[in-house]
Order: C-alpha cells, then sequence, then structure tokens
C-alpha cells in the first residue's frame, strides 16, 4: 500500500496543524527578513546616485542612508535568526509526533502485519526514514518561508521602480520552474527506491547481529557478505542515480536565472546610453537596485532547486512512515465487549476453524472442553498448529469459524486487554527488557515486594544464579538479557509467572531451553504453579506433559488423539509412536546430564 505524493504532502501539513501559532511566528519574521533584505538595495541605489549626480556630494544624505542600510541588515539577521530557531521547534516537534504515531500504531498491529514484515525493516522506517523526513523537512521550511515571499516581495518591488525590466524578469521566471518541475518529478521515486533498498539493508544487518552467534557456528560469514554486497551495490547504485538526477536542477536553474540577470543588465544598460522609450525614470541608482532585485529574486529558485533532491527524500520518507501508520490496526473490541473480570479459567473452543490465507486451512474443527484448574497439554509435530491455537486463545488472531469461550463468554465479545490479562504465558522466544534483573521479574506485577520477588525467584530455581550476578537483584541487563544464558533467561520468565499468578497459564515449551536436571528441579514448582488454575502445555518434552489431565495430539491442523498418558499408550498410535521414538533419547539425555 503506497502512499501517493500529493496525499503525502497534505498529510504533512495537517501533522503542522498543532503548531499553527509557531508557523504564523515563523512567517512574520519571514516577512520581516524579507522586508529588510529588499530595503537595503533602494539604500545603496540612492547613495550611488547621490554619488554620481552632478554637484556637490551630499555626505550627511549619504550617512543617513548608510544607517538606514545598518538598520536593515540588523534587523534581517535578527529575524532571519528567530525564524530558524522557529522552524527548529516546528520540525523537531512535528518529527517526534510522527514517531510517536507510529510506533503506538505498530503495538496496536494484528500479529499478520509484524509476521509479514522484517524487524529491520519497521526499525529502518521509524528511525533513518523519520530522520531523512526530519532534514528535508528543516531545509524545505526555511527555503519556503523565505523564498515565496523574496520572490513575490522582489517582483513587487520590480514592478513599482521599473515596470518594463519586471516584465522581462517575469517572462522569463517560467523557465527555471519548468526545468526544476521536469526533474524533480523524475527523482521521487528514484528517492522511494533508495529509502526501500535502506530498509532491505537495515533489515538483513539486524538479522545477521541477532543471530551472529548461528551465522559463525555454520561458518556462514562468507555468503552473508555476498549477500550484504549485493545489497549495498544495489543501494549506491539507486542513491547514485537518485543523487545524480536531483543534482541537475541547481546548475540548469542557475544557468536560466544567469540569463535573467544578463538580460535585465543589458536592457538596463541600453535604457541608460540610449534613454527609455516610455516614461520611466531610470538612473545608475536604480539599475543596480535592479540588477541586486534581479540577484535576489534568482536567489530563491536556486535555494529551493537546491533541495529539491532533499524535499522529494523526505516526502519518500514521510511517504514510507505513512505507511505503517495507515496500516489497519488490530480490529477494535465491540462496542458491546464487557470486560472479563478475573475469570474462573472454564476454557472452550467449538468447531473452530482458521487459517492464513484461504487457500490453505491451519486449524480444522478443534473442539476442546476445559474446566477451570485442569491441564491441557498439545503436542504433535513441528507445524502441526499448536501454536496457533494458542494465539487464538490469547486473540493474537481470530479464529474464521466456530467459537472460543471463557466462562461461557465468547471471546469476541470480551475486551482484548481483559482476556489477556487473565493469561500468564512462559514462551519458547524469550524477552528480557533493558533494566535490572528486579524490574524483568516485576513485569507483571510492577508493585511487588521485594519479598514477593525472591520468593518467586526461588519457588523458580532462579534465585541461586540471580545472587550470584555482579548486582544480584540490582543488576543491569541488556535487552538481549547480556551474558545470561539461554536457560537463565528462561528461568527468568519464568520467575516473572511465578510472581504474577492469574487464573489461566500458557507454557509455550516453558522448559525448552533448560537442561533436564534444571528442569526436573522446577517440575515441583510448576505443579504447585498450577494447581486450581487452567494451564495449557505446549511440548517438545513428552516427559512434561505426561501427568496432564488432558493431552491433544495434532496432525496437519487437526486433534488426531485425546485422553491421558496412559490412555494414549494404550492406543498405540500417533501419541505413542511420538513417545516411544523420544523416551530413548531422552532417558539417555537426563542420565548423561544427572552424572555431570
Amino acid at each position: 500500500m503506497k502512499t501517493r505524493r500529493k496525499g503525502i504532502f497534505g498529510r504533512i501539513l495537517k501533522q503542522l496543524a498543532p503548531y499553527k501559532f509557531w508557523v504564523a511566528g515563523a512567517l512574520l519574521f519571514a516577512t520581516v527578513t524579507v522586508a529588510g533584505t529588499l530595503a537595503v538595495p533602494i539604500f545603496f541605489g540612492r547613495i550611488i546616485d547621490m554619488i554620481t549626480e552632478p554637484g556637490q556630494i551630499d555626505l550627511r544624505g549619504i550617512c543617513a542612508e548608510f544607517i538606514k542600510t545598518g538598520a536593515a541588515i540588523a534587523v534581517t539577521c535578527l529575524s532571519q535568526w528567530l525564524m530558524g530557531v522557529i522552524n527548529d521547534h516546528i520540525a523537531y516537534n512535528a518529527v517526534a509526533d510522527i514517531r510517536r504515531e507510529a510506533f503506538e500504531k505498530i503495538q496496536r498491529l494484528p500479529l499478520a502485519f509484524l509476521d509479514g514484515h522484517s524487524v529491520g525493516d519497521i526499525v529502518g522506517r521509524v528511525v533513518a526514514d523519520v530522520e531523512q523526513f526530519s532534514e528535508g523537512l528543516l531545509m524545505g521550511f526555511t527555503q519556503l518561508f523565505t523564498g515565496v515571499l523574496t520572490i513575490a516581495g522582489t517582483l513587487g518591488v520590480m514592478l513599482y521602480i521599473n515596470w518594463v525590466i519586471a516584465l522581462i524578469v517575469f517572462v522569463l521566471t517560467p523557465l527555471s520552474l519548468l526545468v526544476a518541475k521536469f526533474i524533480s518529478g523524475r527523482t521521487y521515486s528514484m528517492f522511494r527506491e533508495t529509502s526501500e533498498v535502506r530498509g532491505e539493508q537495515t533489515a538483513f544487518i539486524d538479522e545477521m547481529i541477532g543471530n551472529v552467534k548461528v551465522v559463525q557456528a555454520f561458518s556462514h560469514e562468507d555468503e552473508n557478505l555476498e549477500k550484504f554486497d549485493a545489497v549495498n551495490k544495489r543501494l549506491t547504485k539507486v542513491s547514485v542515480k537518485s543523487v545524480f538526477f536531483s543534482s541537475l536542477v541547481n546548475p540548469c536553474t542557475r544557468f536560466l536565472n544567469s540569463l535573467v540577470y544578463a538580460a535585465v543588465a543589458l536592457a538596463g544598460a541600453l535604457m541608460l546610453v540610449n534613454g527609455t522609450p516610455l516614461p520611466v525614470a531610470f538612473s545608475v541608482g536604480i539599475l543596480t537596485s535592479l540588477l541586486s532585485y534581479a540577484n535576489q529574486y534568482a536567489k530563491p529558485f536556486n535555494e529551493i532547486s537546491g533541495v529539491v533532491a532533499e524535499l522529494q527524500n523526505a516526502i519518500a520518507c514521510a511517504g514510507r512512515i505513512y505507511e505503517v501508520i495507515d496500516q489497519p490496526a488490530e480490529t477494535p473490541d465491540l462496542p458491546s465487549a464487557e470486560s472479563l473480570g478475573r475469570a474462573r479459567g472454564d476454557v472452550e473452543l467449538k468447531n473452530v476453524y482458521f487459517s492464513y490465507s484461504p487457500a490453505k486451512s491451519l486449524i480444522s474443527d478443534v473442539c476442546v472442553k476445559a474446566e477451570a484448574g485442569r491441564r491441557i497439554a498439545i503436542v504433535g509435530s513441528t507445524g502441526c498448529g499448536k501454536t496457533t491455537l494458542i494465539n487464538l486463545l490469547m486473540r493474537f488472531y481470530d479464529p474464521v469459524s466456530g467459537e472460543i469461550s471463557v466462562d461461557g463468554k465468547n471471546i469476541l465479545n470480551v475486551k482484548r486487554q481483559s482476556l489477556r490479562s487473565n493469561f500468564a504465558m512462559v514462551l519458547q522466544d524469550v524477552w528480557i527488557k533493558s533494566g535490572t534483573v528486579r524490574q524483568n521479574i516485576a513485569l507483571g506485577k510492577p508493585d511487588a515486594t521485594e519479598e514477593e520477588v525472591i520468593k518467586a525467584a526461588k519457588a523458580a530455581d532462579a534465585h541461586n544464579f540471580i545472587m550470584q550476578l555482579p548486582q544480584g537483584y540490582n543488576t543491569v541487563l541488556s535487552e538481549d538479557g547480556g551474558n545470561l544464558s539461554q536457560g537463565q533467561k528462561q528461568l527468568l520468565c519464568i520467575t516473572r509467572v511465578m510472581l504474577a499468578v492469574p487464573p489461566m497459564l500458557i507454557l509455550d515449551e516453558a522448559t525448552s531451553s533448560i537442561d533436564t536436571r534444571t528442569e526436573m528441579r522446577i517440575q515441583n514448582a510448576f505443579g504447585k504453579l498450577m494447581e486450581g488454575r487452567t494451564c495449557f502445555i505446549v511440548a517438545h518434552r513428552l516427559s512434561t506433559v505426561q501427568n496432564s489431565d488432558l493431552i491433544l495430539v495434532m496432525d496437519d491442523g487437526r486433534i488426531v488423539e485425546r485422553g491421558t498418558h496412559k490412555e494414549l499408550l494404550a492406543l498405540n498410535g500417533f501419541y505413542a509412536e511420538l513417545f516411544n521414538s523420544r523416551f530413548k533419547e531422552n532417558r539417555q539425555t537426563a542420565v548423561s546430564e544427572i552424572k555431570k
């Protein structure tokens, strides 16, 4: 979904609406700046006429004009500085608003969008593209405010002084505008392509840095370097191409504006030598002023054309940001949706179907009834739909058909926040936020006391390793967990659940990164944690689900078997085959780890 360029510019203007008084102030100081700039040539022209007129030179008059000139220059410099300060305020605040709007939208986007876009590309849009937009916006406003007023004011003064010369300037001006429009119209698409390739490069770098251990373990450095070189060469190519075409604007307009200046000089010289054919006052001072105005008139075109590339780049980058902002948010709660409150934990799935695309069904006719306090295990081969089922329970996705209810209430009629607050999750992919160990543990219960945090850590078998950290519970961790092992990070996530225990738990491969010996030590803690709470357990290790009240065996999105561990073994079917194939391997691994 690409946003049209005209629409983007309109969005930028709306973005500036909250700062209309600041914009008015900038326009006021721009007007003063232009007025001061236009006044200086008049004073200089008078001085020249005083010097060149026959007779005695009027030194007092010349000094008075010099004082006026100095005052005009001082006022111009001050107002120009104030205008720059205001422009900075407008640009930086508008950019901050866009970043906040984009970040807020990202948190409300459906999981399907985030699954379909790389993290690096999204980060690149919010950081790099907004930065490019900021630079173009700053330069653009400075030039537009002063440039437009200078062009209009200069032409007005020239019309007042000598309308013949002004007519010459006015007739030749469209040439510069046509050239600038022709070139800038073709650079927009090039800058957009540059921004997209830059986002692709950011995504690749993010992926490689995040998985550098895997890259090194499989000696994949050379292949990654080749891929990076390919993307880097494409970025260089499109960047050079866009800059080359955009750089044509300035010299082309400068050449045409020089022709305008030359035309004014020639016409003025002929008028001085031969006299004006019309009753128009003319002198050396007036010609000097007109030449100065011709230069001032051309200068805004040169300046504006010089920032055309920046403006085109800024609009292209803004378009990529607005694409994120304009994405449909997660389906909002129904107006009639009610808060679930603290649930008992009765969960039921009735004839649930789900697919990411209409061509292939992922979940088919799933029916499950979990009474409060029961442990439901979900097992099956990779890709059978286990995690997707959990995503449906949490309403990260909504079923295509069928119904999921909690305490007899269809979750589509319940506010998402109240539903999700009744679940605690321990996932295979752990998330450690930047902050202390204590802050990470208390993520779900910020007001937890020190005693509660330590008690939860001991229950999760995490207290000992935490106390061995440099500052214990006050140790600051980076966003990826710093030097903690994968198992230690997993234990911290389990401790979060131990601290904030809602009525329902989801354990999605919760102990997959923990060695068998540690897993055995925390099973009792998990047993206490799950008492009286509805628990859904997704596990690769079948040993972790043997004590479940009900085991669901999934294959190709369907529940093919259900029952207790003993019942499923007695069936001698799919579950029994999975269990027997892994039992020997798991037992050998456990024995070897216990001997360590």
